[in-house]
């Protein structure tokens, strides 16, 4: 039997709109009631969570957040930071407009407060896997892969010349690996509950459903990062859409994904990690869509390798740090699939240090880089091509030359 689309017909796409829009414009108006209490005096003062740290020659620039906003501010070294730190700011409001609220704004510190260290359980987390590794660049690491905590400017720059800043970033595959493993945990011991319980409940779906809660508690611990988000929101629809028979691999799932998101969040509508997201899974669609008949093997090999040149040209719009050693990147992904689980399990049962040593081998490797920018009209005609391939094989066939024409311009 043929899988439905969800959205079907005129009527239907009408009043999603008209939904989705209603939904934007209320969460508009909350966020614009939000940025009038900020800017309402010249000084705002509050508590805030610290949630990177830029190291300066002579200052911190720390990004920190409340639950309504997050922004970037400039400190002395008088004392010392940590992520996951609160603060007490005083900042000056003034030159603050509310495109700069929604996107996240610079703001000058007049006064600020290190709080006393508090308890969460993130923090205790963090604490622990502090405290399994001893090299800084090894916690960094394993704080983003758990934590979403973001790596620090000096570190991220080794992901990125490895072309692998993807796999740090948590998003569809970590939480696909997440709710695996926490689906098998459920599996045998709700199996037996269920049987001598409730045998007439539909198993799998209530595991599921518990699983759903587990991710979401996940998600809240990570503050709800737009990559993760949008991973969410689509094993969701998933899991609605297989029940009732609709099309779970399409574009119009991402597509209605994307809109969801940013009516309930518009913020994220400036978030490239979102975006990036989104282009990732698109690219995977499309792959789907024209190669999913090839051979398994060849598949297996093959599709890390056509998303890591097909995003290229998008990467280097916005990034222009390139290295040789970026074409190890469909390699380092393919060894990931083994790294991130393994890890996970390794860190559970007290082991997580047993490879900090080849990590540190690859983390300390040393590279020459180089800047490779997409021009903006080749960009143009990149992502048109793109959206026509959806529909169009011959625009499948010339996305794929441009692919090879660019990747050929990148590395030569």
């Amino acid at each position: 039997m043929n899988s439905l689309q969800l959205l079907s017909s005129k009527k239907e796409l009408i009043f999603s709109f008209l939904l989705f829009s209603f939904i934007f414009t209320f969460n508009i108006f909350y966020e614009y009631n939000k940025y009038l209490d900020l800017v309402e005096e010249e000084l705002y003062s509050g508590t805030f969570q610290i949630v990177n740290i830029y190291d300066k020659d002579d200052y911190f620039v720390l990004k920190v957040k409340n639950d309504d906003f997050s922004f970037f501010t400039s400190v002395d070294k008088r004392s010392t930071f940590q992520k996951l730190e609160n603060i007490n700011l005083a900042i000056v409001t003034t030159r603050i407009d509310f495109h700069s609220f929604l996107k996240g704004f610079y703001a000058k510190t007049i006064y600020y407060d290190v709080l006393p260290k508090t308890k969460s359980f993130k923090k205790d987390i963090q604490n622990n896997i502090n405290s399994t590794h001893d090299d800084i660049k090894v916690k960094e690491l394993f704080n983003a892969l758990f934590l979403a905590i973001p790596i620090s400017k000096e570190y991220r720059e080794i992901y990125t010349n490895f072309g692998i800043s993807h796999l740090i970033a948590i998003s569809g595959f970590h939480l696909a690996i997440l709710a695996g493993i926490v689906y098998w945990l459920l599996f045998f011991p709700y199996a037996y509950i269920h049987q001598r319980y409730f045998p007439f409940r539909n198993r799998r779906f209530d595991i599921l459903v518990i699983t759903v809660f587990v991710l979401l508690f996940y998600l809240v611990l990570t503050d709800v990062v737009p990559s993760l988000l949008r991973s969410f929101i689509m094993f969701i629809l998933g899991i609605y859409f297989l029940r009732r028979n609709i099309k779970v691999l399409s574009f119009q799932t991402l597509f209605i994904t994307l809109l969801l998101i940013i009516a309930l969040f518009p913020k994220y509508l400036f978030s490239i990690s979102l975006w990036f997201s989104i282009i990732g899974v698109f690219y995977i669609f499309l792959y789907l869509q024209y190669f999913k008949n090839l051979p398994k093997l060849l598949n297996f090999f093959l599709f890390n390798f056509w998303i890591f040149l097909v995003f290229n040209p998008i990467v280097h719009f916005f990034f222009y740090d390139t290295s040789y050693e970026q074409l190890l990147s469909p390699f380092i992904t393919l060894f990931f699939t083994i790294f991130y689980p393994l890890e996970l399990l390794l860190h559970f049962v007290g082991f997580g240090n047993l490879f900090d040593e080849y990590i540190l081998w690859f983390l300390d490797y040393k590279m020459n880089t180089f800047e490779v920018l997409t021009p903006l009209g080749f960009f143009i005609i990149y992502v048109v091509t793109s959206l026509g391939s959806i529909f169009y094989k011959r625009a499948f066939v010339l996305l794929n030359i441009l692919l090879i024409v660019f990747n050929i311009y990148l590395y030569s």
